[in-house]
């Protein structure tokens, strides 16, 4: 379990969910790997995910950190959008870890302070050969940051581009979610969630973490059924 913040008001560090793990990733078989390598020490020291909402940047920042602490190293997560304006003090306890992850570049962007709390946290971690993954929407470019030099270490990271995923990828998912948590699914009821539910991936995890507790109640496989008692048919013809 990542460690904890001294600061209660500062979400430095999260319980890595037991479904954000490298093997459980959705999109391109070539990420996993590549995040698999960089939390355990190679492939360069700093690596940006770029891609839109619903590709599955967090999931990797939590599975990369989740796969540094399995290989004895420290990591923690932040998620940007929760230290605007009090970056420099919520980085401050987060030096001396081996890999952290920052995510969501965007809320940063246009903020004088965190812009440069971020500048100096990035050249520490790096002289101190530490490692840092950052996601972000877009590229450091086009994210409209203020500080030059800022736009320009963040340019020199290794960098991943992501897609959202399609029906297939969607499908997969939730394969992988099922099988992750011992649930028989039948494909035909893969296809119902699909053409019902929200599509965003964040959205069907916590759907599945639903269908997983009524599953369990009531001792079912998920099948068109069962899912239509738990979530009701609505746009059934």
């Amino acid at each position: 379990m990542p460690a904890r913040t001294p600061s209660p008001q500062l979400p430095l560090a999260l319980r890595y969910p037991p479904d954000q793990r490298l093997e459980t990733f959705a999109g391109d078989r070539a990420l996993p790997l590549q995040l698999r390598q960089f939390a355990g020490g190679g492939a360069g020291r700093t690596l940006l995910l770029v891609g839109p909402a619903g590709s599955g940047k967090t999931h990797l920042a939590l599975a990369a950190c989740a796969e540094a602490e399995a290989a004895g190293l420290r990591a923690a997560y932040l998620p940007l959008a929760t230290t605007p304006g009090r970056l420099r003090e919520a980085v401050e306890a987060m030096h001396a870890f081996d890999l952290v992850a920052l995510d969501g570049l965007e809320a940063v962007a246009g903020e004088p302070g965190d812009e440069l709390a971020l500048f100096d946290f990035h050249n520490r971690m790096h002289d101190a050969g530490r490692r840092l993954l950052y996601t972000a929407r877009v590229a450091p470019d086009a994210l409209g940051l203020r500080l030059p030099d800022l736009r320009s270490r963040l340019g020199q990271c290794t960098r991943a581009v992501l897609e959202p995923l399609d029906d297939a990828g969607r499908r997969d998912l939730l394969r992988l979610r099922a099988r992750r948590r011992g649930l028989q699914v039948d494909e035909a009821a893969i296809e119902w969630l699909l053409r019902r539910a929200d599509r965003d991936p964040a959205s069907l995890t916590r759907l599945f973490e639903q269908l997983d507790v009524a599953a369990l109640a009531a001792q079912r496989r998920l099948t068109v059924p069962f899912l239509r008692s738990v979530l009701g048919g609505a746009g059934d013809a």
